[in-house]
């Protein structure tokens, strides 16, 4: 080839290889030439028997996206949400966030939901050194799991402390019995939490039984649990177990109400249950009734894209995909250690589901809301602020 020819081919190489270098930079690489997309990965259970959550969560990171696309973007660059179904399952979860994280090269990953997911799916995003933020998983655990694990909810610790606090100061319980789901970190989790703030509070638990995920029959446990003649009844399970536990302690004859964590929250719950859970109570991340300027619209513009009114899922997707771009925008840049940094230095975010500060484990610390089942409906009893002895301490 001639000297001329070969230079040409020389330049050709190196312009291919500037033209990568770039391509990178826009993907999460050197801040000071970054252009682009700015990639975000979510996970979720959009099919198989925790579907509501995923899809509910889903809609929200959505349409946070859409709203700072719609307003110019982050730094001027579009949010590419690449959405993928983990149907629920441990194993999907790990081939799906490896592909994000080796294959997409996504600048932060958004999920799970479920507290067992996100365990699975945070020590690929730690080891890669991309943030990933859990809207609603709520055992400690997670973001234990190392320095880019992130999440927007409160944690077990508090929320079991808040049902404890609830059922001895306002409902007068001084007898609980317990229904764990034993096959589910969440439910575990939760349940000690709540059994160690309400006997530290002079309350007796008269029985603990067990459950599984996926169960139909829970007589058995709830006949132990009636001839046990508690006040109150703890049952932090999911949507579904929840509503078949109801209609079937009806049917029992158990009088004492059910009470329950975030885990309740579905569209479908109460129409599952039919009828059979009013009564009962639940701890949640917030109630439209609450009000307020940000509530407000944001429940207008899901109701206008969605057909439907969100969830507290839906409210922490939406709160999710909020602070990772707050977090941006502090940074300057979409350099995930500079994401990271800014992320953990979040301090009084005004989100959906109230005011988020992050502590020294990266969880958000903010407010709970007591919710009751009324008449085909969740109604608005209190809100419960992280202090005392249910503040999520070491988490």
């Amino acid at each position: 080839m001639p000297v001329n020819g070969r230079v040409g081919a020389l330049c050709g190489v190196l312009l291919l290889a500037l033209a990568g270098c770039n391509k990178q930079a826009g993907r999460g690489g050197n801040a000071a030439t970054a252009t682009g997309d700015i990639v975000v990965g979510e996970y979720a259970s959009l099919s198989g028997t925790k579907a509501d959550f995923g899809i509910t969560t889903t809609n929200g990171v959505a349409l946070a996206a859409d709203k700072i696309n719609a307003a110019g973007g982050l730094l001027g660059r579009k949010i590419v949400l690449k959405k993928e179904d983990d149907q629920g399952d441990a194993s999907q979860v790990g081939t799906v966030v490896t592909r994000f994280v080796t294959g997409d090269r996504v600048d932060c990953v958004i999920g799970e939901v479920a507290s067992k997911l996100s365990k699975r799916a945070a020590p690929i995003c730690q080891k890669a050194k991309t943030p990933m933020i859990t809207p609603s998983s709520t055992n400690p655990e997670v973001t234990r799991i190392g320095d880019y694990i992130f999440r927007a909810c409160f944690t077990d610790p508090f929320q079991g402390g808040v049902l404890a606090r609830f059922a001895l100061t306002t409902l007068h319980a001084k007898r609980a019995a317990v229904l764990r789901d034993v096959s589910n970190d969440y439910s575990v989790g939760l349940a000690d939490f709540f059994v160690r703030e309400f006997k530290r509070q002079g309350g007796v638990i008269t029985v603990d039984k067990s459950c599984s995920e996926g169960d139909d029959n829970f007589r058995p446990q709830l006949t132990a649990i009636a001839a046990s003649k508690p006040d109150v009844i703890l049952a932090p399970v999911y949507y579904r177990e929840i509503a078949l536990i109801a209609r079937q302690a009806k049917e029992t004859g158990v009088k004492a109400p059910l009470l329950g964590g975030d885990g309740w929250d579905s569209p479908n719950v109460l129409e599952l249950a039919g009828g059979a859970l009013d009564g009962c109570y639940m701890s949640n991340h917030y109630s439209e009734a609450q009000g307020g300027p940000i509530i407000q619209k944001f429940v207008a513009d899901y109701q206008a894209k969605f057909h439907t009114k969100p969830n507290a899922l839906a409210a922490l997707g939406y709160d999710a995909m909020n602070m990772y771009a707050e977090a941006v925008k502090r940074a300057g840049s979409a350099d995930k250690a500079k994401v990271r940094d800014e992320l953990a230095a979040t301090r009084g975010f005004k989100g959906v589901t109230g005011t988020i500060t992050m502590d020294a484990d990266r969880n958000a610390v903010k407010d709970a809301v007591i919710l009751q089942a009324k008449g085909g409906r969740f109604v608005y009893v209190a809100t419960v602020k992280p202090v005392g002895g249910a503040e999520p301490a070491g988490k």
